[in-house]
C-alpha cells in the first residue's frame, strides 16, 4: 500500500503556516475548533457552490479576545465584496450570528487562478459535470499552469471517468512535483465533481519553485507565523 502524506499537512510548523491562527484553553479548544469548520463550510457554500461563483481559493481564520478575523483569498473579489461592499457587509452579520462574535472580513486577491490549486480543482469539476472530454480538460489545465509560470503540475482524476460503469484513476503530470522536499512550495487541493452518474474525485498538485523564492508578503495577516517562510540551514 502507498503511504500517502498530506502535503499541506507535511510542511506546516515547518515551512508553511496555518490556516487557523489562535490559541484556546482546553475546554474552549474543541468548540472553537468545531466553529472554525463551520465558517469554512458556510464560505464554501455561498460563493463556490452557488452562482456567481465568487472563486474563494482559502479561508484564513484569527482570533483574538475581543474579534474573529476572517481573510478570505478569491480570484474574484469583486464578487465577495458586492456593489459598495453590500456583500461583505451581509456576509459580516450572517457570521456574526453564526458565532455570536465580533466578526471581520479582510480579502485578499488571487492574482492568477491557473497557479491556485483550488481552483484549478473547482475549473475541472464543473466542467466534468458539464460532461466535458475528461482528458482534455486535465491536460488543457495542467498546460494552463505550467504556462502561467508554475514549475510542475499534476492533476489526478478518480471515479466513473466518462460514465463507465467501472471507477478508474487517470492522472497527468508535467514538470516536476517533489512531494518529498520540505522546502517546495506544493499547492495541493482536493475538489468533488457531482456528476449524474456519481461522485469524480479531483486532485490537483502544483509546485511553485522553492520557498526562499517565494515573495515576502504573500499573505498580508501580520500575525505570527502567516508567511510560508524558507529554513535556513542548520
Amino acid at each position: 500500500m502507498g503511504q500517502k502524506v498530506h502535503p499541506f499537512g507535511f510542511r506546516v510548523g515547518v515551512t508553511e503556516a496555518h490556516k487557523s491562527r489562535w490559541y484556546a484553553p482546553k475546554a474552549l479548544y474543541g468548540e472553537l475548533l468545531v466553529e472554525d469548520q463551520k465558517i469554512r463550510r458556510f464560505c464554501d457554500h455561498r460563493f463556490n457552490r452557488k452562482a456567481p461563483y465568487a472563486a474563494v481559493s482559502d479561508i484564513h481564520i484569527e482570533r483574538t479576545r475581543e474579534e474573529l478575523k476572517i481573510i478570505v483569498k478569491t480570484a474574484r473579489p469583486g464578487l465577495v465584496i458586492g456593489p459598495k461592499g453590500a456583500e461583505i457587509d451581509a456576509l459580516t452579520a450572517e457570521l456574526q450570528r453564526l458565532t455570536g462574535r465580533n466578526v471581520s472580513i479582510n480579502c485578499i486577491e488571487v492574482h492568477n487562478a491557473d497557479l491556485d490549486a483550488k481552483l484549478v480543482g473547482e475549473s475541472i469539476a464543473e466542467q466534468l459535470q458539464k460532461r466535458a472530454g475528461f482528458r482534455r480538460v486535465m491536460k488543457m489545465k495542467a498546460e494552463a499552469a505550467m504556462a502561467a509560470g508554475a514549475k510542475g503540475c499534476k492533476i489526478q482524476l478518480s471515479g466513473r471517468l466518462g460514465g463507465h460503469e467501472m471507477s478508474r484513476t487517470e492522472d497527468v503530470r508535467l514538470g516536476a512535483i517533489p512531494l518529498a522536499t520540505l522546502q517546495a512550495n506544493i499547492d495541493y487541493a482536493l475538489t468533488e465533481s457531482l456528476t449524474t452518474y456519481g461522485i469524480i474525485g479531483v486532485k490537483v498538485w502544483v509546485f511553485h519553485g522553492l520557498y526562499s523564492e517565494v515573495a515576502e508578503g504573500e499573505i498580508e495577516s501580520k500575525a505570527a507565523g502567516a508567511r510560508p517562510r524558507a529554513r535556513g540551514r542548520h
